[in-house]
């Protein structure tokens, strides 16, 4: 399951890991998603881990469904 995380030094952005895509960071926004880019290193330090469902109207959620993929097709 992918984790989703907050950092005061990305405070426009969502950094997102999961075993699949590793590292990713995408603007806090309406479609936000459609803008990630692959992050190589992350510091840990002052990342803070919250619920999934905060990312709600950026397409991550979306993109984790496969029944809403097909859907929007």
């Amino acid at each position: 399951m992918p984790r989703l995380y907050r950092s005061p030094n990305e405070p426009l952005h969502w950094l997102l890991w999961s075993e699949e895509i590793g590292w990713a960071r995408f603007p806090a926004k309406l479609n936000g998603w459609d803008e990630r880019r692959s992050l190589r290193a992350v510091s840990p330090e002052h990342l803070h881990a919250v619920p999934l469902h905060l990312a709600f109207n950026t397409g991550l959620l979306e993109s984790l469904n496969p029944a809403a993929r097909r859907r929007a097709a």
